[in-house]
């Protein structure tokens, strides 16, 4: 796990832009029917330590010690969830908490998130901050277990840039093509008595070090919601705005489905609103916006203007 959180995928910095997700409910003969529209401007990260690609390098100075920022804002759609934002700091030091901030315009009112609460679907969503990227919470606050190996179906050379829904009663998922990889099982129980979720079980690609599925279950032990992600590697997408010298671990849509409620947020990354748009940046920089000033609390709070 230690391992996984260090992964090379992200280096030095990320910018995912002009993204949306759609929120409804999954019937067996029928397609999704979508409640609620989302649009987001960026989803943000800037790594202090093990830096490759952008001065400063191999760290930038820190004097709170973190090893990343994270940001999430605004939302632009729907109207009344624009402005809202998010904003975590991830530190060095395994024992310290990270710091989360959510900013509600409606309230006018940064509400400090409890390390607990990162396990909480927000915004009327069925994603949680811990669950991004598969598993993103802090690995120290997890008792973790490993299950075993075996091979599973996975994306991770998608095809379809930006992606590609399935049709009919499958459309919350994305049509894509799937290979066999081989993966670690591997199983997380949460520290807090109050995280929302009994264990998780995560599958680590182990070539890719990314995590093709994720298993969340309640505290009766019965599984509750699914993580799958789309990972296209490539060192150019279609749009061609940027060249990179390795193959980077693009995700052009993430679906979240809660099997017990019969419902599922899928995410387009980038959406397919915005023609000709990269989605993804990675370890840009100035050039991305990606600088410390964005995960700020003042630009959390500028941004929702």
């Amino acid at each position: 796990m230690w391992n996984f959180d260090r992964k090379p995928l992200i280096t030095d910095d990320i910018d995912i832009r002009n993204f949306d997700a759609d929120v409804g409910t999954i019937e067996s003969d029928r397609e999704m029917g979508v409640e609620r529209h989302y649009l987001l401007d960026h989803l943000r990260r800037l790594l202090y330590v093990g830096r490759l690609f952008v001065d400063p390098r191999p760290e930038m100075p820190s004097k709170d010690g973190v090893q990343y920022r994270q940001a999430l804002h605004p939302i632009l759609e729907p109207f009344d969830l624009k402005g809202v934002g998010v904003t975590s700091y991830r530190y060095i030091d395994p024992d310290k908490q990270d710091d989360s901030w959510l900013y509600l315009p409606s309230l006018r009112r940064v509400r400090r998130l409890s390390a607990a609460q990162r396990s909480d679907a927000l915004s009327g969503q069925d994603s949680d901050l811990d669950s991004y990227y598969g598993y993103d919470g802090q690995p120290a606050r997890m008792e973790w277990k490993l299950i075993g190996e075996k091979e599973v179906l996975g994306v991770v050379h998608a095809e379809h840039y930006p992606v590609k829904w399935a049709e009919g009663k499958g459309s919350f998922a994305f049509d894509d093509v799937w290979e066999k990889r081989e993966v670690w099982v591997i199983e997380g129980v949460s520290k807090f008595p109050q995280y929302a979720y009994a264990k998780r079980v995560i599958y680590v690609d182990k070539e890719a070090w990314v995590v093709p599925y994720a298993d969340i279950y309640d505290r009766a032990g019965t599984l509750w919601k699914v993580w799958v992600n789309d990972y296209s590697f490539r060192k150019q997408t279609p749009v061609g705005k940027v060249q990179y010298e390795d193959e980077m671990g693009f995700g052009p849509a993430i679906p979240m489905i809660d099997v017990q409620g019969s419902h599922a947020t899928k995410a387009a990354l980038p959406s397919p609103r915005f023609p000709g748009e990269e989605g993804t940046y990675f370890n840009q920089g100035e050039k991305s916006g990606t600088t410390e000033q964005f995960f700020t609390i003042a630009a959390l709070i500028e941004s929702a203007r």
